[in-house]
């Protein structure tokens, strides 16, 4: 330790806690530092004590410890009496003896109950019952009817220093009766001088008049000509700030947004209310799949129902569905419901916010994306939730082809920070063929999303002949891997540590 520049450094305030503390024999409470020294706050002197600390000048030694104060009841006791007092001199006043009736002269109704309890249980009183209850004074009860008990002096210890230390078995009874004497820990801390502090009051300190923040005004007047400006430590501790910034989960969706819009696609958005025909029914999914069961799909009571308007379009993906229609298909050979296609959901993927663009924008060339919150029927648990993002996009050009597909999800993920990155054939029901991505992730690899090109059922019925490469990709569980968490739940509970902590880049 470099002793000149530790002084050199050392505040005000610092001086006098390391001054008041040699002139306490190295070791005081705050309060006392306070007392003892030129402080007007014990703010200051625990402000000056904790740079101290980090400068390793004294050591802070904090103990709990219980202390005691009376209760709503121990006051009243106090200027009332206890109630056991109060009818063992009412016992004593008739003669030694009483019966129940009596203690009513000189108790309340709720106090009569206590009195006979704690009586008997100090053995200041026998009872015995008759005609009548009669309490009888005891040998116990004669010698401390003109005495203070010891609970009547702990009333008084309590009144005249709350928030006081006491042997616990001293006050046993009067911590068992309701709200009589109540008990709270408190923190108190010693502050101790080290052998590093030692030295520097050895080697003297000086409290003068001294500079130790510049300001404009300072620079502009010139009174750091006379005066001296305490040095800098820049290598000595500071208090974390954490300034206002966007949650994760939103920092992370703006990277992919650019990513998309620097790779030439511009965003589309929807809503999250739709009818079953245009979230699944253009996608060419059966009105009898079982994802559209309540189980699966969250169905809406307001509205029951979205009017479909496109007369023509329905016609159109009805034959679709039930023969193949336009298409080379064969359909699915049931008889197809409009009511069906009409009930109202929660929209179970983006995919319908794309479908409804290719239908407003047949002619390619286009390259679209979306990122938006979907809803399923999902039990919530470490890798699922009922309510999550998706990011969607297609790119519609007249000679794409799979490839492409491979060329542009990697490039994708490639932006995002992965490395590795592989694909492997998939199924899903609005794409053939179909693939699923997979990325290399804490030596493993992890699936991220499903992609294909739009199967001819869900893009001939619009108009469309050019092939439509398509993906959909899950946010949160991309947020899993890049933030390193192994609960989904993670993502959205409020811890502040972890949010405060989260960089931003």
């Amino acid at each position: 330790m470099d002793i000149n520049k530790t002084i050199n450094e050392l505040s005000h305030n610092e001086k006098k806690v390391l001054q008041t503390l040699n002139k306490l024999k190295g070791k005081a409470s705050p309060e006392e530092i306070l007392k003892n020294g030129d402080f007007n706050q014990e703010v200051e002197v625990m402000n000056a004590s904790s740079w101290l600390q980090s400068k390793k000048l004294i050591r802070i030694e904090d103990h709990i410890k219980t202390v005691y104060f009376l209760g709503k009841e121990g006051k009243q006791f106090l200027i009332n009496g206890l109630p056991e007092k109060r009818a063992l001199q009412l016992i004593s006043k008739k003669g030694g003896k009483a019966n129940l009736k009596d203690f009513s002269s000189i108790l309340n109704k709720q106090d009569i109950p206590i009195a006979i309890g704690w009586l008997k249980r100090k053995g200041w009183a026998t009872i015995k019952k008759d005609k009548d209850t009669i309490f009888e004074i005891t040998s116990d009860g004669k010698k401390v009817i003109k005495e203070e008990t010891e609970d009547e002096k702990t009333l008084h210890q309590l009144s005249e220093n709350p928030d006081i230390e006491l042997d616990k078995s001293k006050i046993k009874f009067l911590l068992s009766r309701k709200n009589v004497v109540k008990e709270k820990e408190v923190i108190t801390s010693t502050i101790i001088l080290t052998e590093n502090g030692r030295k520097v009051i050895d080697k003297g300190i000086e409290i003068k008049d001294e500079i130790s923040q510049i300001t404009s005004n300072i620079i502009k007047t010139g009174i750091w000509k006379n005066k001296t400006i305490r040095p800098y430590d820049i290598n000595s501790f500071a208090p974390a700030r954490y300034g206002g910034k966007a949650h994760p989960l939103i920092d992370l969706i703006s990277t992919i947004r650019q990513i998309f819009l620097e790779m030439g696609f511009e965003e589309i958005q929807g809503n999250f209310v739709e009818s079953c025909f245009w979230n699944m029914d253009m996608l060419f999914i059966p009105q009898d799949h079982p994802a559209r069961e309540m189980q699966d799909t969250l169905y809406c009571k307001i509205p029951l129902k979205v009017k479909i308007k496109e007369d023509k379009l329905v016609s159109i993906i009805s034959k679709v569905h039930e023969d193949g229609g336009i298409t080379s298909s064969t359909g699915w050979g049931y008889k197809f419901s409009k009511k069906e296609g009409e009930r109202a959901l929660l929209r179970t993927h983006t995919t319908v916010n794309t479908i409804r663009y290719l239908y407003n924008n047949p002619k390619p060339p286009s390259k679209v994306f979306s990122i938006g919150r979907v809803f399923r029927k999902e039990n919530i648990d470490t890798t699922h939730l009922p309510e999550f993002y998706q990011i969607e996009g297609i790119v519609h050009e007249k000679d794409s082809n799979f490839r492409q597909l491979i060329g542009v999800l990697k490039e994708f993920y490639s932006r995002m920070g992965f490395e590795k990155i592989r694909f492997r054939p998939g199924y899903f029901p609005y794409t053939e063929p179909s693939m699923e991505v997979e990325v290399f992730w804490n030596n493993k690899w992890m699936e991220l999303g499903g992609s294909g090109i739009f199967r001819p059922e869900v893009t001939e019925p619009i108009g469309i002949k050019s092939p439509v490469l398509a993906w959909g990709l899950g946010l949160e569980r991309l947020a899993m891997l890049k933030f390193g968490l192994k609960d989904i739940r993670d993502l959205y509970i409020s811890d502040l540590g972890w949010l405060r902590k989260k960089s931003l880049i």
